[in-house]
């Protein structure tokens, strides 16, 4: 009799459950992680640097920040240190007075303008502001035109 309750059908109609279960189960488990998607840390768009006293006329690399502060007398302006091709830090040349980006060749002229290479785009100035501690606030958020400077 009990022979009877474990036929070749029933093992059948438990493993194709046991299957069924299996499979919708994995498939729901794989489309949660696209309802809770890895959250990537990204960056604050503001934050501070040093007081504009630290910075010497003329261009200054920031490279924890990528950026470039520039210096005229009184006047402080920031551009984004990176190519906007495909984002690899530009070099300042000051020889030839333009920026450099070495990894695919474009050059960008003292406003930030392309004059060369593959890059579409000019690079963005940043809002910059000075903080109640006296160090300067740079804004990534907030693109500015490049002669839009801090007075200091």
């Amino acid at each position: 009799m009990a022979a009877d309750l474990f036929t070749r059908r029933n093992f059948l109609s438990r493993v194709g459950w046991l299957a069924a279960f299996g499979t919708f189960g994995g498939l729901t488990a794989a489309s949660g992680r696209y309802l809770f998607p890895n959250v990537l840390y990204e960056p604050p768009a503001e934050f501070k640097i040093a007081p504009p006293e630290e910075y010497p006329e003329g261009v200054t690399f920031v490279s924890a920040k990528r950026i470039f502060v520039i210096r005229q007398q009184n006047l402080i302006r920031v551009v984004s240190g990176v190519c906007t091709h495909i984002g690899c830090t530009v070099r300042w040349s000051e020889e030839r007075n333009r920026f450099e980006c070495p990894c695919h060749g474009s050059f960008f002229d003292e406003n930030g303008a392309v004059t060369a290479g593959p890059a579409g785009k000019p690079l963005p100035w940043y809002g910059v502001s000075v903080a109640a501690d006296g160090r300067l606030i740079v804004d990534e958020h907030k693109i500015v035109p490049f002669r839009q400077a801090l007075t200091v």
